[in-house]
């Protein structure tokens, strides 16, 4: 159950908790037509601090465009909006939900200039999405009946409500199976994502991950991984990973902004390396959290104190 907090920004302008509603009848309700996102605010020595806020928020604007929704605030507007309900809220750590999306006009599946554009920002706090002890001692996950979205039906670089349908199919057919998640592959039968999280490879060292080629969500938090590991002097490479790489790799570990850096111990109850994690995703672990929590130099300015959010870089490696 969330934790309710007191404000959440709506089109410009704070309401009450209890007042975001929408009515029934919405687009949305029917269509599934929604964008959003999902970002992390930490606790530091300094104080609260975003990260990597105008990168999602600049996703948020990508994901909108691709299904012809115009966002009527811009990406620099939706990241002081962020950092004012998290500093609104008064809370150390959580997790921001930036969400867009059609509202109650007209029905039908076309939008029409009488279909409105709701925009919502809401914190909340949010532990560990995997659970505390996944962080070291990781999940056991399987290999999902449920294939990927295909190229050219639903466009897997929009982080869209309507995509989490297939999302929900993975993740309830794992916990309906004893898992703790589940593993999809792309429609040519390779390794794509989990639910809500990108996944990498490790074997001898290197680190693979699928491209975005593979219908994968271009996640902040995979974009993170890849540098924090290139900067460790931890080969990458973005390629075709084949299903039996999963049995016989390393490591294996998600990442994502609710997952973080998650390992995996088991693939379809095969254990993964030594069944626990392993040496490439605990360095990147300690980089990734030394680094979010301010405790390491920032050397890309990825965080950003609550109340001050000034223009971060938008553009990755």
């Amino acid at each position: 159950m969330i934790k309710a907090t007191d404000k959440i920004w709506h089109n410009g302008k704070f309401i009450g908790w209890d007042d975001a509603k929408i009515h029934v009848l919405s687009h949305v309700t029917s269509y599934g037509s929604s964008v959003f996102e999902g970002i992390r605010c930490y606790a530091t020595a300094a104080g609260p601090a975003i990260f990597r806020g105008t990168e999602h928020m600049r996703r948020l604007h990508d994901s909108a465009k691709i299904y012809r929704i115009t966002i009527p605030y811009s990406i620099n507007e939706l990241v002081t909006a962020m950092h004012e309900v998290v500093r609104l809220n008064k809370l150390e750590s959580c997790y921001v939900r930036p969400l867009v999306f059609r509202g109650y006009g007209d029905l039908g599946v076309l939008p029409t200039k009488e279909t409105p554009i709701e925009t919502y920002v809401a914190c909340w706090e949010w532990g560990k999405y995997l659970g505390a002890e996944a962080m070291e001692q990781g999940v056991d996950v399987c290999v999902s009946s449920w294939t990927r979205l295909a190229p050219n039906t639903l466009p897997t670089l929009s982080k869209a409500g309507a995509n989490y349908m297939n999302s929900q199919l993975i993740r309830m057919e794992a916990n309906a199976n004893g898992y703790s998640e589940g593993i999809a592959l792309d429609v040519s039968g390779y390794v794509c994502e989990g639910s809500g999280e990108n996944v990498f490879v490790v074997r001898d060292g290197k680190i693979l991950t699928p491209p975005i080629g593979s219908s994968v969500l271009p996640g902040i938090t995979r974009d993170t991984v890849i540098t924090l590991a290139r900067d460790l002097g931890i080969s990458v490479t973005e390629t075709l990973i084949p299903r039996e790489m999963l049995y016989i790799a390393d490591e294996v570990f998600f990442s994502g902004t609710a997952a973080e850096i998650s390992p995996i111990r088991s693939v379809d109850r095969i254990p993964v390396g030594a069944g626990k994690r392993g040496p490439v995703t605990e360095k990147l672990q300690k980089a990734f959290f030394a680094l979010v929590e301010g405790k390491s130099a920032d050397p890309y300015g990825w965080l950003a104190a609550v109340g001050h959010p000034v223009a971060q870089p938008v553009g990755t490696r």
